[in-house]
C-alpha cells in the first residue's frame, strides 16, 4: 500500500507536468507578450503584426513640416499619415506640392515646399509636373523635356529588365540617355 501511494504521487506530478507542458505550445513560446497600449520598437524589414502584414519602412520628411526627420512607419500608410507623424504642415506649406494619397516606400523622401511670396507656388514649371520615374507611364515619360517615344520606351524597357531605379543618376545607363538629357529632366523626376 505504501508503494502504491508513492507511485500515485509520482504519477500525479508527471500528469501535472504534462498538462503544463501542453499549454506551452511553440506558438506561445516564440511570440513576445505585449501588453495593451505598450510600444514595440520595429526594425527595418520587420513585418507589422496586423491584418495587412505591411512591411516597416523608413521615410525622410523635409521642408515645411513641424518636425522634419526620418520616420519609421508601415508601408501600408500614406504620405498624409507620414506628414501627420511629423507634426503636420506649417502655415507656409504648399499642400499641393506632395501627393498626400501616395503609399509609402522604403527610403522615400517627402519634400513639402513653401508657398512663395505673392501667392506663387514653388514648382519647376507650370507645364512640367514632377513624375516618379519608377511608376510613370510611357506618355508621362514622353512629356519630359528632350524625351521622345524611343527614349521613353528605352527607359521603360530598362526598368522592366533591371527593376526600379535606385537613383536618378542610374538613368544614364539607359541606352540613348546621356548626361545632357539627364540634366534636362533631373528637376522634373523623382525616385520613387
Amino acid at each position: 500500500m505504501r508503494k502504491l501511494k508513492k507511485y500515485a504521487w509520482i504519477g500525479f506530478i508527471v500528469l501535472i507536468s504534462i498538462i503544463i507542458f501542453m499549454q506551452k505550445t511553440p506558438e506561445n513560446l516564440t511570440e513576445p507578450i505585449v501588453e495593451e497600449g505598450s510600444v514595440v520598437e520595429a526594425k527595418q524589414g520587420d513585418k507589422v503584426q496586423d491584418d495587412t502584414m505591411a512591411e516597416v519602412v523608413k521615410v525622410d520628411i523635409k521642408g515645411e513640416v513641424q518636425k522634419p526627420g526620418v520616420y519609421t512607419l508601415s508601408s501600408d500608410k500614406r504620405v498624409d499619415d507620414a506628414i501627420k507623424e511629423a507634426g503636420g504642415m506649417k502655415d507656409s506649406a504648399d499642400n499641393s506640392s506632395v501627393n498626400l494619397a501616395q503609399k509609402l516606400q522604403d527610403e522615400m523622401v517627402i519634400h513639402v515646399t513653401a508657398i512663395q511670396e505673392g501667392g506663387q507656388v514653388e514648382i519647376a514649371s507650370t507645364s512640367e509636373a514632377i513624375i516618379s520615374i519608377n511608376t510613370a507611364t510611357l506618355s508621362d515619360i514622353e512629356s519630359l523635356k528632350g524625351i521622345g517615344p524611343s527614349k521613353a520606351a528605352a527607359i521603360i524597357a530598362y526598368r522592366e529588365e533591371n527593376g526600379p531605379f535606385s537613383s536618378i543618376e542610374e538613368l544614364v545607363e539607359v541606352p540613348g540617355i546621356g548626361e545632357k538629357t539627364l540634366e534636362n529632366i533631373k528637376e522634373t523626376i523623382r525616385i520613387p
